[in-house]
């Protein structure tokens, strides 16, 4: 049996991705061996605005020196938004900058960041037309849009629920995304990505979702910890979360 420790980079006022991650791990847990411990370092963030995940992002750096001093296996940036109000493709400058601080800590980590996880695991499922829920407000939303249509995908329809309050966000009830998300027009839609933010809880609700529209559904920290698990060279299944990518390890 072979323990890995998992590290996230978490805005402050995040309480969802330390239990949805941790949820499709522990998952893993009861149909394969490996198992796992969770380590967090935190930015500050409590409002959803452009200049807060700015201010917040320059802080990522340090926090991926401090779980680089605790030798974990792989590290997550916990907030698509964040990268993605940053400008087109900044996930892959913002993955370099966290590697080359574990590099210069000497103990070389893998890096995942939610923006650029959802982005590879649309690529797994073969979307190429997409409809997405965002709790942001609504040019945040566009700017989300934007940057998932910058990497080759279509975004059909989006829905912007327009919370600026990290905790509020967290205090959603996800299974209100079984109403929500008729809400959409998903004609044509390849996959629906039921939460394209890891603050807002979508994990109760993403089979049921799917069982209703029989196309593939998936959030944030589905595919984050999908990518999780492949960088660190195991198979990535779970019995919860779409089974995890629809299937597709």
């Amino acid at each position: 049996m072979k323990k890995y420790r998992i590290g996230q980079i978490v805005p402050s006022s995040n309480v969802t991705m330390e239990t949805e991650i941790p949820a499709i791990f522990r998952s893993r847990e009861s149909i394969l061996p490996e198992r796992f411990t969770f380590h967090s370092s935190r930015m500050r963030m409590k409002k959803v605005t452009k200049e807060e995940l700015e201010a917040m992002d320059a802080m990522s750096l340090k926090c991926a020196q401090e779980l680089s001093d605790a030798h974990v296996d792989v590290m997550g940036y916990a907030c698509l938004v964040a990268i993605m109000s940053m400008g087109r493709g900044y996930h892959c400058v913002s993955e370099v900058n966290l590697h080359q601080e574990t590099i210069a800590n000497d103990f070389p980590t893998p890096i995942v960041t939610s923006a650029g996880a959802l982005i590879n695991g649309l690529k797994v499922l073969g979307a190429k037309k997409v409809a997405i829920i965002t709790p942001y407000m609504r040019p945040l939303t566009d700017m989300v849009v934007d940057y998932i249509e910058h990497q080759g995908f279509e975004v059909v329809d989006s829905i912007a629920l327009e919370i600026p309050d990290n905790l509020e966000v967290a205090a959603q009830d996800p299974m209100n995304l079984l109403k929500i998300y008729k809400r959409l027009n998903l004609e044509g839609v390849d996959v629906l990505v039921a939460s394209a933010c890891v603050q807002m809880p979508s994990l109760e609700a993403i089979d049921l979702i799917q069982k209703e529209i029989g196309i593939p559904v998936t959030s944030a920290a589905i595919c984050t910890t999908y990518e999780m698990m492949k960088k660190l060279g195991i198979e990535a299944k779970s019995d919860i979360g779409g089974e995890l990518l629809s299937g597709k390890y």
